[in-house]
């Protein structure tokens, strides 16, 4: 009896302490910069930059961030992109920030969903530049590669599925790995997050904005999901397919990035012989916030001449 109780207690212990996070809706009731938005998937948090009184007002940027950090990541990046007259969109992807948190197999079709209907829902005219960040590289890639004639130019930062992904062996594991996430994700990811200082970013509070991800309900179920089916994908296939649409890719890489290893510039340029690369040696993985103006000036060089590279 004792031993039953036990098991029922420890198959329970992952939807308690899931159920003691903060509702996404509760961290939308304060002030929330640019406007939730109601799509097919569910209610989507998009930021704005630059002019808004048309479609034509000039070109367009649409930044899609990575794993765990939501769109502020884009803070630094987006007003200098702004500056050189472009309208910049930046979103949350689902499961972070203030987007919502539907259930689903986090895989490359489920964020290239959300971006579609984004786009419909801006009204977003072909060609724009597709901006991705580490798992924001991979869902761009495959947005590019599925309608390359709507892409002007793919910037890629950092970009995962161009190596092995560094996942703990027992996130793979269905059922335990799930009961390990809900159970002590957060409190290993705060851990990381204050154990790997690394530079100093344009984004002050930061840290805090981290922590309250992992202190929301259905932030940790979707990393997980969004490790084993977006992160862990190889995406050679679509970087081919780039490359065969001619699709001017730039590649941004840190040389100190203990995320995506520098070996993912060596196998993007077997995949696509055209695409530029661009190496900020002494930068760790988090480039967009902490080296916002040397990426935004790589990006700019490149956006003037992307069939050459700048």
């Amino acid at each position: 009896m004792i031993g039953l109780v036990a098991v029922f207690l420890l198959a329970a212990l992952p939807f308690a302490v899931e159920w003691s996070r903060v509702p996404v809706r509760r961290r939308r009731a304060g002030r929330v910069p640019g406007e939730i938005v109601a799509l097919p998937g569910g209610a989507t948090h998009v930021i704005r930059d630059g002019p808004d009184d048309g479609p034509d007002d000039g070109p367009v940027a649409v930044l899609v961030h990575g794993l765990t950090t939501p769109s502020c990541v884009w803070a630094g990046i987006a007003p200098l992109l702004v500056q050189a007259g472009y309208r910049v969109i930046r979103y949350d992807l689902f499961g972070r920030g203030l987007s919502d948190r539907p259930f689903g197999r986090q895989d490359t079709g489920f964020f290239l969903a959300q971006l579609d209907a984004l786009l419909r829902r801006e009204k977003v005219a072909a060609p724009y530049v597709l901006v991705g960040y580490s798992m924001g590289g991979a869902i761009a890639a495959a947005k590019a590669a599925e309608a390359p004639g709507d892409v002007a130019a793919l910037v890629l930062i950092a970009p995962t599925g161009l190596a092995d992904a560094v996942m703990p062996r027992i996130l793979r594991v269905p059922v335990l790995g799930d009961w390990m996430m809900w159970v002590f994700g957060g409190p290993l990811l705060r851990r990381r997050m204050r154990s790997d200082p690394g530079e100093a970013s344009v984004i002050p509070d930061l840290p805090r904005r981290e922590a309250a991800e992992t202190r929301t309900r259905g932030y940790l179920r979707s990393v997980l999901s969004s490790i084993r089916r977006t992160v862990s994908r190889d995406m050679s296939r679509e970087h081919r397919a780039v490359a065969r649409a001619g699709v001017p890719v730039l590649a941004i890489w840190a040389g100190r990035d203990r995320s995506v290893p520098l070996s993912s510039a060596g196998r993007l340029a077997e995949l696509n012989g055209e695409a530029r690369h661009h190496q900020i040696d002494d930068a760790g993985h988090g480039l967009p916030h902490t080296r916002p103006g040397e990426v935004a000036a790589a990006i700019l060089r490149f956006l003037a001449r992307p069939s050459d590279g700048g």
